[in-house]
């Protein structure tokens, strides 16, 4: 793992797995998320975006080529690198932040298990309920479900086979689109 750090990026490969996050970020800042959705305009709730737009991507460069692995490896230390830089820019300090990365670590993963199973089974409704739960805690919290949860998933099932029907050429190119 120390060596993975270590390891330096070619300029190409650096220049694309930039230009990939890049699109992830803008796809995860949609002001319909926010103003339509009512995902929380919150640290937490760009997190849960971001984190989802993340996770449809590397769910779909899943395979055994080494180059679609290597890219997916760099946009997941690309994500986590991000998130440590946002958690210091609130403020956190030092000793705060590997805690606070450990959370939101375990919090990405379970994620990626529930919604991949659900993703996977082409199970909206599945989908629908981790989405609602992971996007609006306050609300399961309350007993209430998140109105937009179902159409929510209808998005990310919709992004997810866009992505699917694009060439793996594309995203080693950084030239895919989320839709």
């Amino acid at each position: 793992m120390i060596l993975n750090l270590l390891r330096r990026k070619s300029r190409v490969n650096e220049a694309i797995t930039l230009s990939a996050y890049e699109k992830i970020v803008a796809a995860a800042r949609q002001k319909r998320f926010y103003a339509v959705f009512l995902v929380p305009d919150t640290p937490i709730g760009r997190y849960e975006m971001l984190s989802l737009h993340v996770f449809l991507l590397m769910h779909r460069l899943k395979s055994e080529d080494p180059a679609l692995k290597e890219l997916t490896q760099d946009i997941a230390e690309e994500f986590f690198k991000d998130v440590d830089h946002s958690l210091r820019e609130l403020g956190i300090g030092d000793q705060g932040v590997p805690k606070r990365m450990k959370k939101l670590a375990r919090m990405y993963y379970g994620r990626v298990l529930s919604y991949a199973e659900a993703i996977d089974k082409n199970d909206s409704a599945a989908l629908a309920v981790a989405l609602g739960r992971n996007v609006r805690p306050d609300l399961t919290e309350a007993g209430k479900e998140w109105e937009h949860s179902e159409t929510m998933a209808a998005y990310v099932m919709q992004v997810y086979a866009h992505l699917r029907e694009q060439p793996d050429s594309s995203f080693l190119e950084a030239s895919f689109s989320f839709a």
